[in-house]
């Protein structure tokens, strides 16, 4: 199974591709299944569930903006309202969601959150790989942040156009996604090499 765990739809700020447009370049692509990630928002994720296939699945998620930097949300059902961090992390949580810390050392972009050692209680995952990242020494800081603190390493390609969808994601053998990420049962996949 892969997976694709990072990204945005015409719902993003930033976002212009139509989420039908983009279940089909992931079925093209030889995807599973993708996560609909859009900034401050699920409405993406909602509209492609509808499009989904026994072929292709879609995790409904959202890029929440915090004050400390952006925090990824999986597996969402209602739109995340708060901005502050825990009180992010405790929405998701509540709904049974997975929390993933997207580029957080990318010093290119200001949204990058910089996880300090107090806030990795909360947090289940890392993205490892993003295949925007322009600097790989980022994603290999991210991967080893992970390593050092026993976190699930996750990856995506944070696509915003079409041609990026599918530059990197996730493997696993499992059927229950969320399940894989809890219990580490993945690998990453890295198409996209910048530098």
């Amino acid at each position: 199974m892969k997976y694709d765990l990072h990204i945005h739809s015409k719902y993003s700020s930033d976002g212009i591709m139509d989420v039908k447009e983009i279940m089909k370049i992931a079925t093209k692509r030889g995807l599973n299944g993708i996560a609909i990630t859009d900034h401050n928002t699920i409405k993406g994720g909602v509209e492609a569930k509808k499009y989904e296939t026994e072929s292709i699945k879609v995790i409904i998620g959202s890029e929440i903006m915090t004050e400390k930097g952006e925090i990824i949300g999986l597996f969402l059902s209602e739109e995340i309202t708060s901005i502050s961090v825990q009180d992010v992390i405790n929405e998701i949580k509540d709904q049974n969601g997975v929390v993933i810390i997207p580029h957080p050392f990318d010093e290119m972009r200001h949204s990058s959150f910089q996880p300090q050692d107090e806030d990795m209680k909360f947090i289940d995952c890392i993205e490892g790989f993003n295949s925007r990242c322009l600097f790989q020494k980022y994603n290999k800081k991210a991967k080893e942040y992970a390593g050092k603190h026993d976190l699930v390493i996750t990856a995506g390609s944070d696509a915003h156009f079409s041609n990026e969808i599918g530059n990197a994601g996730i493997i696993t053998e499992k059927e229950d996604i969320r399940e894989a990420l809890m219990k580490k049962n993945i690998n990453i996949l890295e198409k996209d090499h910048h530098i």
